[in-house]
């Protein structure tokens, strides 16, 4: 039985192996190298700009004081004509914020995997369905990780609190020349390891494009810390949040060929977990906490050389969803709306300049000014030089 199981894998391997062989020389694979490196300079206008008390809107990334350094991007990508892979790593502040759930292999100290912004493979089962697993840049909002994907180099307070990234399965199905649909297993949301909750997150998106945009709805659910366990309590801690649902909506169209406008409206909540009473676990009682928001898109391209853009933002939070991130009132609930004026300048094809204004207005106090006062307000600027290649 050996013997004849040896010789009917040896017949079933030559004519596959020579089938496959065929089909490498006849659609030879592409690898390629590319990326980006960014820095910045960023000051406050009417707040203080050195020590504890610098301050910065509390969004993702572009926040450092004086001259500071964004990251270094490199993506490796290989594409076959049925599989292919991305390994996009990143060094610098900007990765390591982007990448905060990663280390956790090591107990929360940087680890080797701090540097993996993404890093999946895909296999195109057919022409109209893709599979990918691996950890791949999150599908929800407007913006993006990378300073080269977005117009304007300071990020919103959507994006810096939706999810950045997904560990998981997805399957992309290619409904016609204009819809697609998108379905996702994933583990909690920036786990990009691996799962340690031992919970799961369901993810969706239904978009619709065409050769001047798109739209895209958005859909994610899913325990994102999971249950409380009398075996497990010194692991998860004396509490745990409930289910995380959100929907997000995208849009942005060319309007003429030198006008875009851009969309993005997002709801975030989470239900009232389980907590620990000294003796048992119990349902927590109370309404669930999260945010909201809007923002607009508008940009203008002048020349071949520069183009201004602006983006205008209302963002509120609700029952302490985000304590520290916007001044909250008595009962847990804080807005602010948020303005960004940004010009792009094309030194050449792949190095841009990014001059932009920002101005963060919150309903209750949370920064302070010049004279060490609580405020609501909070007027910066900052010049970015992005590079990619």
């Amino acid at each position: 039985m050996k013997k004849l199981f040896t010789i009917l894998t040896v017949l079933f391997l030559v004519p596959v192996t020579f089938i496959l062989a065929q089909e490498e020389q006849e659609t030879p694979s592409k690898f390629s190298l590319s990326g980006s490196v960014d820095a910045y300079f960023r000051s406050n206008l009417n707040a203080p700009n050195k020590g504890d008390a610098a301050q910065a809107p509390a969004t993702s990334f572009a926040n450092l004081p004086g001259f500071a350094l964004g990251m270094a991007n490199v993506i490796a990508t290989y594409e076959g004509e049925k599989v292919g892979f991305v390994a996009d790593l990143v060094f610098g502040p900007r990765g390591e914020d982007a990448v905060f759930g990663s280390p956790m292999y090591t107990g929360g100290m940087a680890g080797s995997s701090q540097i993996v912004n993404q890093l999946y493979m895909y296999y195109n089962v057919s022409d109209v369905v893709t599979l990918t697993m691996g950890n791949f840049n999150t599908y929800l909002g407007y913006e993006v990780i990378s300073p080269t994907g977005n117009f304007n180099y300071s990020t919103s307070y959507m994006f810096s609190y939706g999810p950045f990234s997904h560990t998981g399965l997805k399957a992309d199905f290619q409904l016609s020349d204009n819809w697609s649909f998108m379905a996702a297993i994933m583990n909690p949301t920036d786990m990009t390891e691996f799962n340690f909750n031992g919970s799961y997150t369901l993810g969706g998106q239904l978009a619709y494009t065409t050769d001047a945009g798109g739209t895209y709805l958005n859909l994610l659910y899913g325990d994102q810390d999971g249950k409380l366990d009398m075996n497990t309590m010194s692991a998860f801690g004396p509490s745990s949040m409930g289910n995380t649902f959100q929907i997000d909506l995208t849009a942005g169209y060319d309007v003429t060929e030198s006008m875009y406008i851009g969309l993005n409206t997002t709801y975030n909540t989470t239900a009232a977990g389980q907590m620990y009473n000294g003796s048992s676990i119990q349902d927590a009682t109370g309404d669930g906490y999260g945010f909201y928001g809007v923002a607009g898109y508008l940009q203008f391209a002048t020349s071949d050389k520069f183009s201004i853009g602006a983006r205008g933002e209302y963002f509120k939070v609700f029952n302490d969803g985000l304590d520290g991130v916007v001044g909250l009132n008595g009962v847990g609930d804080g807005r602010v709306v948020a303005g960004t004026l940004s010009g792009n300048i094309k030194i050449s094809d792949n190095f841009t300049i990014i001059p932009e204004t920002r101005l963060d207005m919150m309903s209750d106090n949370f920064f302070i000014n010049n004279d060490y006062q609580s405020s609501k307000n909070l007027a910066s600027f900052l010049v970015a030089g992005v590079f990619s290649f």
